[in-house]
C-alpha cells in the first residue's frame, strides 16, 4: 500500500492500518512542507510523527515522542534563545542524527531510511522530496513560513495565500508509484499538508493513471483540526468536502466522507468521483482500524 501522508490525520489512519496490513508491505510519501531548520537542526515533522507512529513511540497529541522531557528547551528559553517549536530531547536527538547526516552529504530520503531503520520501523517511510520547499503563508501580516503562522501567530492573521514550490520527484518515490496501482490521500489538510506532494514534478500526472482513493478531512462544513478553513478559503474553495474534491480534481477516484455528512453525494463532486460514507474522526485505535478496513476491503475490490 502506497499512503500520502501529511499532519495529524493520516498518521490516525495509519495507526489503524498498522493492525491489519503488514508492516514491511507500507509504504508512505510524507510532507516535507513543514520542514524547519531549529537551533541548527532541520525538523521534519511529518516525516517523524509517521516515523513515530509505526515504531509505537507517538504521543496523543500526534507530534514528538511519548515520555519525552524538554530540559533543553526550557534552559535555550531560559536563556534567551527563542525557538518557536517546543522540542523533547528524544525528538532533538532524531533532528540531530538526521542534520549530521544532511551535513556530511545525505539526502533527506537516505536519512530518513537510516531513522527508519533505527526505530526498528521496517515500513518504506519517503520524504516527497530531497528539496528543502518549505510552504509559505501570505498573510495580512506579510509572508511567514507555516510553522510561523500556525505556533508563533497562533493562526490568528488572515490567510490571502499558500504558497507551496514545485520540487523535484526523488528516485525512491518515482519507485513507489511505479510499484502500486492504488494510493491513499490520509485525512490531512488538502491545502497544506496533501498539496506540497502533489506540487511535487509529475506527482498528478502519476496519480491519475492510479486508483486513489482520498478520506476527506472535512465533515459537512468544519474541518475536524487544523487552518483547513483559512487555507480553503484562501484558495476559493468551500470548506467541504465538495472542496477537497475540487482540490484534488482528476486524480481522484473515491472520497470518503464521514457517515454524518449527507449534504455530499457523488453529483456533487467532479467528474466521476465516487462517494463512500465511513467514520472519518478516528477519535481511538478502534475507530483507525475501522475506517483502515473499509478502505482494505475497497482496494481488494477496485484493484
Amino acid at each position: 500500500m502506497l499512503l500520502l501522508s501529511g499532519g495529524t490525520g493520516s498518521p490516525k489512519l495509519l495507526r489503524g492500518l498498522l493492525n491489519l496490513y503488514p508492516e514491511t508491505q507500507l509504504t508512505v510519501i510524507a510532507n516535507t512542507g513543514d520542514d524547519i531548520w531549529v537551533s541548527g537542526n532541520l525538523v521534519c515533522p511529518d516525516i517523524d510523527t509517521v516515523i513515530y507512529t509505526i515504531a509505537g513511540v507517538s504521543t496523543d497529541r500526534w507530534w514528538g515522542i511519548r515520555g519525552d522531557t524538554f530540559l533543553t528547551h526550557e534552559a535555550l528559553v531560559s536563556r534567551g534563545h527563542e525557538e518557536g517549536l517546543i522540542i523533547g530531547e528524544l525528538d532533538r536527538a532524531t533532528h540531530i542524527f538526521r542534520s549530521d547526516l544532511l551535513r556530511q552529504g545525505a539526502t533527506l530520503t537516505d536519512a530518513t531510511l537510516l531513522l527508519c531503520a533505527s526505530f526498528g520501523v521496517s515500513s518504506k517511510v519517503l520524504p516527497m522530496t530531497n528539496d528543502f520547499v518549505p510552504t509559505m503563508i501570505q498573510t495580512d501580516e506579510g509572508e511567514m513560513h507555516i510553522q510561523d503562522f500556525l505556533i508563533k501567530h497562533k493562526q490568528r492573521p488572515a490567510v490571502k495565500k499558500v504558497n507551496c514550490e514545485t520540487s523535484a520527484m526523488t528516485t525512491e518515490v518515482n519507485t513507489a508509484l511505479e510499484e502500486h496501482d492504488a494510493v491513499v490521500i490520509g485525512p490531512s489538510n488538502p491545502i497544506s499538508s496533501i498539496g506540497p506532494i502533489l506540487c511535487v514534478n509529475g506527482m498528478r500526472e502519476a496519480l491519475k493513471d492510479r486508483f486513489v482513493v482520498a478520506v476527506s478531512p472535512i465533515v459537512r462544513t468544519e474541518p475536524v483540526s487544523g487552518p483547513a478553513r483559512n487555507f480553503m478559503e484562501s484558495a476559493g474553495l468551500p470548506v467541504s468536502s465538495i472542496g477537497v474534491a475540487e482540490f484534488y480534481g482528476d486524480l481522484l477516484n473515491i472520497l470518503i466522507v464521514d457517515n454524518t455528512d449527507f449534504a455530499v453525494s457523488s453529483r456533487d463532486l467532479p467528474g466521476e468521483v465516487e462517494v463512500l460514507r465511513a467514520n472519518t474522526i478516528m477519535a481511538d485505535g478502534k475507530q483507525s482500524k475501522e475506517l483502515a478496513a473499509e478502505i482494505l476491503q475497497l482496494l481488494a475490490q477496485h484493484c
